[in-house]
C-alpha cells in the first residue's frame, strides 16, 4: 500500500514538472499548447506514461504527438535534475482520449436538455413513471 502511494506521489510530481517544462522550457514549435492530464508510473518507476490533450485536431494533433516524442529525451534529462530518484523513468506520451469522450457526453446531455425544453408535454412521461403508484406504501 505504501509503495503505491509513493508511486502516485511521484506521478503527480512528474506531471507538475512536465507541465511547467512544456510551458517554459521547450522551444520546439511543433509542441504547441499542450495540457498534461495525468501521468501513470509503473511500480518499478521505469516508465512514465504521460497523457496529454491539446485543442488541435487531425494533422495538428499528429504533429504535436511527433514533437512530444522528439522532446521526450530532453524532458527526461530536465526531470533528472529536478526530482530525486535513482533512475528517472522513461517518458512515453499518449493522447488522452477520455477528454474527447467527456466532451461528447456533455454535448449529448445538452442536446437532450434542449429537446426536453422543446417538448414540455413529454416531460410528464419522464418525471412520473407509470409504475410509481405500485411502490407507494399501502394505507
Amino acid at each position: 500500500m505504501a509503495l503505491s502511494h509513493r508511486v502516485e506521489r511521484i506521478a503527480e510530481q512528474i506531471r507538475e514538472e512536465l507541465s511547467q517544462m512544456l510551458a517554459t522550457e521547450v522551444r520546439d514549435p511543433g509542441v504547441g499548447l499542450v495540457t498534461i492530464t495525468r501521468v501513470k508510473v509503473t511500480a518499478d518507476l521505469s516508465l512514465a506514461r504521460v497523457y496529454w490533450t491539446a485543442m488541435a485536431e487531425g494533422k495538428e494533433r499528429t504533429d504535436t504527438a511527433r514533437a512530444l516524442g522528439r522532446v521526450a529525451p530532453f524532458l527526461r534529462h530536465l526531470l533528472s535534475q529536478r526530482i530525486t530518484l535513482r533512475r528517472v523513468p522513461d517518458i512515453v506520451f499518449h493522447y488522452d482520449e477520455s477528454v474527447a469522450a467527456q466532451d461528447r457526453i456533455e454535448r449529448i446531455i445538452q442536446q437532450l436538455q434542449a429537446e426536453r425544453e422543446e417538448h414540455p408535454e413529454l416531460n410528464a412521461l419522464v418525471e412520473t413513471p407509470p409504475d410509481a403508484k405500485k411502490d407507494e406504501p399501502a394505507q
